[in-house]
């Protein structure tokens, strides 16, 4: 090798060569992800709304939210209920289906292909249409009650069943929760179930004994990341009910979007969107808080190394 060729490598093989490669992600995450970050978090002690310079006001903003604001309280509770309810009900039909699919059967590819379909779609407006076309009063759904002779309603005008028309949206999007526990179900070794087999273990006891602590990490993981997403669901919300009817799906985001897009209140918008920021890290700390309980890991006396 010679001395030019040896020189070049040399270069390439420092610490600045792998800051050049990373230089456009890093750029990208200071101006699209921190920059913006540092912006909302100054105009959320700030009098801003788009149509002037913002004028500090120090915490006025959080005194109104959390003393003045009842939109704020009514939409923080239709937020949490939809969380409790819809991740649970999402991680256990996700888990379900991934049990079944968990099969050595001839085709099982192309059935798991057609399942996971429709999480590939995501939340898109196309299909928040089409559920809400198919919850009205003339939609499929009560075409399907009327062949059994049950009289339907406008599901998603009535305020008892318009949030649960929303969460039955979510949990049908089950495909990427049901991915990940397929992967993890097929990282428990087989001789497990053989071993409690011979104990004389039923499959309803191996599945409480071997398969749920077997998979609680992979269990966290969804839990924390489905958690995250519902927190922030707005899409389904904004086109199938608007927040209604009187209020009963008017979530979260839905009042941020529209203190700061539709009132133009970006300072007070950004003062909500930061409270959202620490509510989400208390559930998820929370969370992380309670594994030491539940979570298995496959390491010497069943703790993380």
């Amino acid at each position: 090798m010679n001395n030019t060729k040896r020189a070049f490598l040399k270069r390439w093989d420092s610490p600045i060569a792998g800051y050049l490669f990373l230089s456009p992600w890093l750029i990208g995450f200071l101006l699209l992800t921190l920059g913006p970050m540092g912006m909302s978090l100054y105009y959320a002690f700030t009098d801003y709304s788009l149509l002037r310079a913002p004028e500090w006001v120090g915490l006025e903003n959080f005194k109104r939210i959390f003393l003045e604001d009842d939109l704020f309280r009514l939409s923080l509770k239709v937020t949490l209920l939809f969380v409790v309810v819809s991740v649970p009900m999402k991680l256990a039909f996700a888990l379900c289906v991934a049990l079944i699919l968990n099969k050595d059967v001839r085709g099982m590819s192309y059935y798991r292909t057609m399942i996971y379909f429709p999480s590939l779609i995501g939340t898109s407006i196309a299909v928040a249409i089409l559920w809400k076309n198919m919850f009205s009063q003339d939609g499929l759904f009560n075409q399907f009650l009327g062949l059994l002779g049950i009289e339907g309603k406008a599901w998603i005008s009535d305020p008892d069943t318009a949030l649960g028309t929303l969460i039955l949206l979510v949990v049908w999007q089950f495909g990427s929760s049901m991915i990940i526990f397929l992967a993890g179900l097929k990282q428990i070794p087989a001789d497990l179930y053989e071993a409690s087999s011979v104990d004389g273990a039923s499959k309803v006891k191996q599945f409480f004994s071997v398969t749920l602590p077997m998979l609680s990490p992979i269990i966290l993981f969804n839990l924390v990341l489905q958690t995250i997403n519902s927190f922030q669901m707005f899409t389904q919300a904004f086109v199938i009910t608007k927040g209604g009817p009187i209020n009963s799906t008017y979530v979260y985001v839905m009042y941020l979007y529209e203190r700061g897009f539709a009132r133009f209140q970006m300072g007070y918008a950004s003062a909500l969107a930061w409270i959202l920021l620490i509510i989400i890290g208390i559930a998820t700390a929370v969370i992380f808080a309670s594994a030491k309980y539940w979570v298995h890991y496959e390491t010497e006396g069943g703790k993380e190394k």
